[in-house]
């Protein structure tokens, strides 16, 4: 049974791979016998590899940007010349309004600005569509890979902007803004419409529909969050590298178009 969560040879790409669950799912993949390449725009992976030096020479940092296919395609190359046509690939990257960003980035709906709705959209949606085309493309042609897009319980039901009340009654003017569920949304049918598209050509094609990752957020925030999940905290940013794991192995050899929910229950009530 453990031979099915075998990753030994396969190369898998992460979007966003230096990010707070990139480097998880980095560290994951390659305990498990992986070669992964790490895509981000940062100029380099910092320290953020230091503590795989022991599984260096399965480990590839590639600078590109997911909104611009040209740097896609050169990834590819990259990643091609060093450890083959890739197995895998985790749509991670995402962009989001940070709490502290400005009242226009925070304010009523009414209000969002097209631009910033924009460069969300880029990011998470159009990114992971030129990176499925991209990438899913080589597999394809191969004949084999899977495919996870990583979205999120705000994909499938409305962030509740009561949780976010405690702001608005200490002066602010802030609700969770609506760039982020419509981006994380759409991810949910590109996986549909890939995985039928691709099916018959060995390329599956799921959807991770993870909750929020606890980093320090303050006190306020989280005894609202807390209180609408039945396990009573966020995850720890560790918790979901199974679920990747287990989508790039063969023991989710038979799943393809899924949403594979992981939340505490969130979504549940």
């Amino acid at each position: 049974m453990l031979q099915s969560f075998d990753l030994n040879g396969k190369t898998i790409v992460i979007t966003g791979g230096l990010g707070q669950l990139g480097r998880q799912f980095t560290g994951a993949l390659l305990a498990h016998g992986a070669n992964v390449a790490a895509l981000d725009l940062a100029s380099g992976p910092g320290e953020a590899f230091d503590a795989h030096a022991d599984a260096k020479h399965r480990l590839l940092y590639v600078r590109a940007d997911i909104a611009d296919r040209k740097s896609l395609e050169q990834a590819l190359e990259t990643i091609t010349e060093r450890f083959g046509v890739p197995f895998g690939l985790v749509n991670n990257a995402a962009l989001d309004a940070p709490p502290g960003a400005s009242a226009a980035e925070n304010g009523p709906f009414e209000d969002y600005p097209l631009a910033s709705w924009n460069k969300v959209m880029e990011v998470n949606a159009t990114g992971a569509f030129l990176a499925c085309q991209v990438f899913g493309g080589a597999m394809a042609k191969a004949g084999r890979g899977s495919i996870a897009n990583v979205s999120s319980i705000y994909g499938v039901v409305s962030p509740d902007q009561r949780i976010y009340e405690y702001r608005r009654k200490r002066g602010e003017m802030f609700f969770k803004p609506v760039a982020y569920s419509a981006s994380k949304s759409s991810l949910l049918n590109l996986t549909r419409y890939l995985a039928t598209y691709w099916g018959a050509r060995g390329v599956r094609v799921n959807t991770c529909v993870f909750g929020g990752v606890f980093n320090n957020q303050d006190e306020a925030f989280l005894e609202g969050y807390n209180a609408k999940v039945p396990l009573g905290r966020m995850a720890e940013e560790t918790e979901y590298n199974g679920a990747i794991v287990f989508l790039m192995s063969e023991a989710s050899a038979y799943m393809t178009g899924a949403e594979l929910v992981m939340d505490g229950g969130f979504t549940a009530w």
